[in-house]
């Protein structure tokens, strides 16, 4: 029944953003523009040698969602036992046309420069004001947009060799856990999603949007060698299980196994809400590979 699938997305939104902001320990730089900072939190229990677990917000890549509202889910992390980074990152500009209420998705190239800037500039800005944090056991993760973010992020080794963000060597990772990832690019443009917003990322549809596929798209960018679970809500609408299969299915036939968590009757939101169950479960699958 549609009309019982919409209020429940909203329940599940309502919920996820109810919880109020939790302020970091520190605030760190990892540039000169204001979007280019990281929110450290320490591990609440005090502990030493914690894992960090690295998050990547979501938003369709727009200007209107930051990372402030995935705080709480970096708190709830925190109480873990995990130290946090809570990476900004340049999203899209506003739309020039009159009357616009949105943002173009995504700048390019400034949203992937940020990404790889700041996750080169973590383990030295962690050693400086996170001590508590062993940045040998590292686990990056995002949902949904930021899911994608997390996923390309952990496979920039494999990027085309003219890449500006091409790494020399595999990152040194534990492993990704991606929260309803936009994980395969091309399949997003198809099916539109989040109001055509991958296809904003590339630049438009047509030619521009394909020449940079192979440089965004992580289901492209397989097989990375680097262990890698995707969670997926079953009942999801903003980003179809069909997504996350798809991701699945590409580094199947590159030869790497996926570990794929369907969580039924779940949506978007809950895996990233403290106060529900989904949420637990995301932090179980990280501690499985941070531990």
């Amino acid at each position: 029944m549609p009309d019982e699938a919409a209020a429940h997305d909203e329940a599940e939104e309502a919920s996820a953003f109810s919880h109020p902001a939790v302020p970091p320990d520190v605030t760190a730089a990892y540039g000169d523009h204001p979007d280019q900072v990281v929110d450290l939190y320490a591990p609440r229990d005090g502990a030493t040698g914690a894992p960090l677990v690295v998050v990547l917000h979501g938003g369709a890549w727009r200007a209107s969602f930051d990372r402030a509202h995935l705080s709480p889910f970096a708190g709830f992390l925190a109480r873990r036992g995990f130290a946090v980074a809570s990476v900004e990152y340049r999203r899209g500009r506003p739309l020039p046309r009159q009357g616009a209420k949105s943002p173009v998705a995504g700048r390019w190239p400034e949203t992937f420069d940020d990404v790889a800037a700041a996750l080169d500039a973590l383990p030295a800005l962690v050693a400086e004001h996170l001590p508590s944090a062993d940045a040998r056991r590292t686990v990056v993760t995002g949902h949904s947009a930021g899911g994608h973010l997390a996923l390309w992020a952990a496979a920039r080794h494999v990027l085309p060799a003219d890449s500006p963000w091409r790494t020399p060597a595999a990152p040194a990772l534990r492993g990704v856990v991606a929260l309803a990832p936009v994980a395969d690019l091309g399949l997003a443009q198809k099916l539109g999603l989040c109001g055509g917003a991958a296809s904003e990322l590339l630049g438009g549809e047509g030619e521009l949007s394909e020449a940079r596929l192979p440089y965004a798209d992580p289901a492209r960018l397989l097989p990375t060698g680097i262990a890698t679970t995707l969670v997926q809500g079953r009942t999801d609408t903003t980003v179809p299980f069909a997504v996350a299969e798809a991701y699945a299915d590409a580094a199947a036939r590159a030869g790497e196994v996926v570990g794929v968590t369907f969580l039924e009757g779940v949506g978007h939101f809950p895996l990233i809400d403290p106060a529900a169950d989904a949420c637990a479960v995301v932090a179980e699958e990280i501690a499985q590979l941070a531990w």
